[in-house]
């Protein structure tokens, strides 16, 4: 078994884990109660600020979409009801249960198409979809998985086509140093040797490139044009506040962090928008 198959592996094994507790009524309520989420979310939290930076929800409806990486399910539910038609793909079968149900209880008007397993095995259309899109995946793919992801995807797009990721950004090896020394709720200091040693052997996720600059190259050699928009380069430091003020410190870091200059917004971000357009057939 191949370093590839590996981490596939080891995805699977720890999203199903993951996906098992999914609540399917705590969606419907964001389906029922869509704008008022949307309002709140793509204001506040960082991954849904990033993907749907510039108003992308008011792209969708029509556009078949396809997610890479659809995890709970909840992004391919809230993209479903703003009409697109979507298909959701995921390592784990847990998501293909979710989506079953989530189609079971709202009346999407294109239910969604659960694609199982392994992308790179699934046999899919050419030139069929308009837009794919990743929400805080391709962080979890080693870079050989990235580039075979990314030949494929060139070539099931349509010629004018857009892939559209969120990622977490390392584009300051200072402060990702300070980050790793900085214990999160289910992942310890790296001070903390053996504890360290141990979460990363179960942590799903490939030591890799995640910059911008990484991206970009990846962009250019695939495409026509690559877009790179910094995401919470303020708003990071939103942890070391009490909880009750984090949310508005976050809304307000989002508003004020877009008026910096590019270069400084990219050094210290947290994270980007990642967009690719018109595909090099």
């Amino acid at each position: 078994m191949n370093s590839s198959e590996k981490n596939t592996l080891k995805n699977e094994k720890h999203y199903d884990n993951v996906y098992s507790k999914v609540n399917v009524n705590n969606i419907l309520s964001k389906l029922e109660n869509l704008e008022a989420f949307m309002n709140d979310a793509t204001r506040t939290d960082t991954s849904w600020v990033g993907l749907y930076h510039g108003d992308f929800q008011h792209q969708l409806k029509g556009k078949k979409i396809l997610e890479l990486g659809c995890g709970d399910c909840t992004n391919a539910a809230i993209m479903a009801a703003y009409g697109a038609e979507v298909y959701a793909n995921d390592i784990s079968q847990k998501s293909g249960d979710i989506i079953k149900q989530l189609n079971e209880n709202y009346d999407f008007e294109s239910e969604i198409k659960f694609i199982e397993g392994d992308f790179l095995k699934s046999e899919l259309t050419h030139d069929f979809y308009d837009i794919v899109v990743g929400k805080a995946f391709v962080h979890h793919l080693t870079h050989q998985q990235e580039i075979e992801f990314t030949e494929k995807i060139v070539s099931i797009l349509k010629p004018d086509g857009i892939v559209r990721y969120f990622e977490p950004a390392v584009n300051n090896k200072f402060l990702d140093y300070l980050r790793w020394l900085t214990p999160v709720p289910g992942r310890p200091s790296k001070i903390q040797r053996k504890k360290f040693k141990q979460w990363k052997l179960n942590d799903p996720h490939p030591d890799r490139d995640n910059s911008s600059k990484h991206y970009e190259k990846i962009g250019d050699t695939y495409f026509h044009t690559t877009n790179i928009v910094p995401i919470g380069s303020i708003e990071r430091f939103h942890r070391i506040l009490p909880r009750k003020h984090s949310r508005k410190f976050r809304r307000f870091a989002f508003r004020f962090e877009r008026k910096l200059p590019n270069l400084l917004n990219s050094s210290i971000t947290r994270s980007h928008l990642v967009e690719y357009k018109q595909p090099k057939k």
